[in-house]
């Protein structure tokens, strides 16, 4: 029987940048090893060396979590949609929504004014607003998707907004943060973000906290908010956010983006499963590409932490039906919505009957990354931009790009003295090893250096024994040898 197997962003280039991809099968099982035997380059992506489907992905008949029916054996019917659901890289006083009204901070005159239309609204009111009012909700990131979130929870009210947020203000951040302008590049995001977000309502109190999230500080800062909005773009912070949460008894508005899909749910593990109970485990590391590395549409973030903003305030307000045991997908390309059931995990090691993880955790090596100011040396596999150069001008080496396609429509290496590369993006290399000769010296480049060690790596573990990363990648080249070489 046929049916549709729907292929997440991430995925597509592994599947002839297919979004859909019809099959004729009677189980899960069988869909996807039909899938996989069309596309050989998704089995990697799907399953480990054992032939498992991996722990960060999740197949969904139709909107049921198959790993809660049959899993493979779940039965299939003409006319059903399967859909891949990998992961993308997010007890104080009485939250507002149990506080009795008359606990609640009065609404001044230019407060009744500034939110009058909230106050006709059966389903907000004065109380409602009030409730707005006495939040205290902590906003993890101030980039793409807290950008958005934190400029409509400011106007819409809410009277305390906590900002975690350590990085300054790139160039490149301004084609989808709109709570920056180019006066601010290079400026700390959370001076420039409580500039303008007081700016968008002066009745705001924002709480600054200029610093990374981190086991140490997360119990203390999250104890501190009624809920938390996940606006990282990590998976070490996210599953610390998740457990932060879970231990405090926090709800979390989560978001996530990539290339043109995005996804929202609130976990709460005290009334419903947490981010663990979808993804237990991280996916290996450089498996899932970052937004920096995959690119992303500028408007997704804005229509993603909109939507999170808009669940953060039915939460607070105790309207309508939140997205808690939903996790809702969107896709821009389509401009397709699609919500699918979540359910409690009862072996989650942190939300579960009898949970094995009580304290926070060290999630860099969770999640097999180094901290930050703590990467591993890697000194002998790296060459430096410039004697980089006067290797490839000389002949004594070759230079490999593993950057996409689109990116070297951007920039690339080459000209005055420099041979063109030879062009293996990272996701073939394994599979096109035999195009490079093991006893050339070979210089090995992408954007800024993870992919290019990730590759170097590999190509020492098969033998190239004279196989370089360049240090900093192209953008490195173009601020110390080539500036004619565009930045981006």
């Amino acid at each position: 029987m046929s049916v549709q197997i729907q292929i997440p962003t991430p995925l597509r280039r592994f599947a002839d940048d297919q979004a859909q991809v019809p099959v004729q099968a009677s189980t899960v099982g069988d869909a996807l090893e039909a899938l996989v035997a069309a596309h050989p380059q998704l089995r990697q992506h799907l399953y480990d060396g054992d032939g498992r489907l991996r722990s960060f992905v999740n197949v969904f008949r139709n909107d049921e979590d198959v790993r809660y029916l049959e899993r493979d054996a779940t039965s299939l019917s003409p006319g059903d949609t399967l859909t891949i659901i990998p992961s993308i890289a997010g007890g104080a006083g009485a939250a507002p929504t149990d506080r009795a009204p008359s606990t609640l901070p009065e609404l001044s005159p230019d407060e009744i004014r500034r939110y009058s239309r909230h106050l006709i609204l059966p389903e907000v009111g004065v109380e409602g607003q009030r409730r707005l009012k006495a939040a205290r909700v902590l906003l993890v990131g101030a980039g793409g998707l807290g950008s958005p979130t934190g400029m409509y929870l400011a106007a819409a009210g809410v009277g305390t907004l906590g900002l975690v947020e350590f990085d300054r203000v790139d160039e490149s951040n301004l084609q989808r943060q709109l709570l920056y302008g180019q006066n601010d590049i290079g400026r700390p995001k959370i001076e420039a973000a409580s500039e303008r977000l007081r700016l968008i309502n002066p009745h705001l109190e924002i709480e600054a906290h200029e610093t990374a999230l981190s086991s140490e500080n997360a119990l203390d800062i999250v104890g501190r908010y009624d809920l938390v909005v996940d606006g990282t773009d990590n998976f070490p912070t996210r599953y610390l956010v998740n457990d932060a949460c879970v231990l405090t008894g926090r709800p979390n508005v989560y978001g996530s983006i990539f290339r043109f899909e995005g996804q929202v749910s609130i976990f709460h593990g005290a009334e419903g499963p947490c981010y663990r109970c979808l993804f237990a485990e991280p996916p290996p590391p450089g498996l899932v590409p970052s937004c920096a590395e995959g690119g992303v549409l500028g408007v997704l973030p804005g229509i993603i932490g909109c939507l999170q903003a808009n669940e953060t305030i039915k939460w607070i307000v105790g309207a309508g039906q939140s997205m808690l045991g939903r996790l809702l997908l969107f896709d821009a390309l389509k401009l397709d919505f699609r919500e699918l059931k979540l359910r409690k995990n009862p072996q989650c090691p942190i939300c579960g009957p009898e949970p094995t993880l009580t304290e926070l955790i060290d999630y860099h090596q969770f999640c097999g990354v180094p901290a930050p100011g703590s990467e591993p040396n890697d000194s002998d596999l790296d060459v430096g931009v410039v004697e980089a150069s006067s290797w490839l001008r000389s002949g004594e080496a070759r230079l490999l790009d593993v950057r996409t396609a689109e990116e070297r429509d951007i920039a690339i290496i080459g000209g005055d003295g420099v041979p063109p590369a030879l062009h293996v993006p990272i996701a073939e290399l394994e599979a096109r090893l035999g195009e490079l000769d093991p006893g050339d010296r070979w210089v090995i480049h992408c954007h800024h250096g993870p992919r290019s060690t990730r590759a170097t790596k590999l190509l020492r573990e098969r033998g190239f024994d004279h196989a370089y990363n360049l240090a900093g990648g192209i953008d490195a080249w173009s601020l110390e040898v080539d500036p004619s070489v565009p930045r981006y």
